[in-house]
């Protein structure tokens, strides 16, 4: 059974090793959006200092120096095991505490305005990864949810907090399961957030997120709420990563 994966008595076969030259970062910064990647490599001072490989291809890491200090970034694939795998590798490649993830995720309350700040502040582990992580639970607790909405209280960012559910499979998202996830507190839908927060757990990380509120669920019909072409408000909006950034220098200073 998969909630029997967890185990701590034995080692792992293939751990990740943290290079001698392994560069000492404030904070690292992870985007789903190849918009984004764009965005932030025409508009910052970024140069790469590696790359982790999979069959895929390559997934450069950068270093982005603001206000003082430096950060990483790199775009990481979409899926919990892909993440957790990217940022297991990714310490062998940087020095760091402390992870900061953002992203679109489907809303299940059609109160929640398109584009909106998510923080989920509990993840339901509807997906595999964190079960080779952490003990069988329905939930994990995201740990820094108060952190994330401090900040944006302070900077005067609207958001809404609540528990969020990490699927494997949103072509699965049944009606049924949708009912379930909604009475029981549930605001957004995703892909990582369960397995990052298990992860970041295991190896002793900090980790922040918050999510923008895209696709709705919570209508007679799915809702994209965007046009074609649209960025403001999806995924791919800039002005999350300029979020994501100023939060990554918040919580360097904690």
């Amino acid at each position: 059974m998969i909630t029997d994966s967890f185990d701590d008595r034995s080692e792992a076969i293939i751990n990740p090793c943290e290079k001698e030259n392994a560069l000492t970062v404030d904070a690292c910064i992870m985007t789903f959006s190849y918009k984004i990647e764009e965005f932030v490599l025409q508009n910052y001072t970024c140069r790469e200092i590696a790359s982790l490989w999979s069959a895929t291809g390559r997934m450069p890491i950068y270093v982005l120096p603001y206000k003082g200090r430096e950060f990483a970034f790199y775009k990481t694939y979409v899926g919990a095991p892909a993440c957790v795998g990217a940022v297991e590798e990714s310490l062998s490649e940087i020095r760091t505490r402390k992870y900061i993830a953002f992203g679109g995720a489907g809303c299940l309350d059609k109160e929640i305005a398109h584009g909106k700040v998510m923080i989920p502040t509990q993840a339901y582990r509807d997906e595999g990864t964190s079960y080779h992580y952490a003990p069988a639970s329905d939930y994990i607790a995201v740990k820094n949810a108060d952190i994330v909405a401090g900040f944006m209280k302070e900077n005067g960012i609207p958001y809404v907090k609540g528990k969020t559910w990490t699927t494997d499979a949103f072509y699965r998202e049944t009606v049924r399961n949708f009912e379930k996830r909604k009475a029981d507190g549930c605001i957004s839908v995703e892909m990582e957030c369960a397995a990052l927060q298990a992860a970041c757990d295991f190896r002793r990380l900090d980790f922040y997120t918050f999510f923008t509120s895209g696709d709705l669920l919570d209508a007679p019909k799915w809702d994209a709420r965007h046009k074609e072409g649209e960025t403001k408000g999806t995924q791919h909006d800039t002005g999350h990563f300029d979020i994501a950034l100023e939060l990554a220098c918040y919580v360097a200073q904690k």
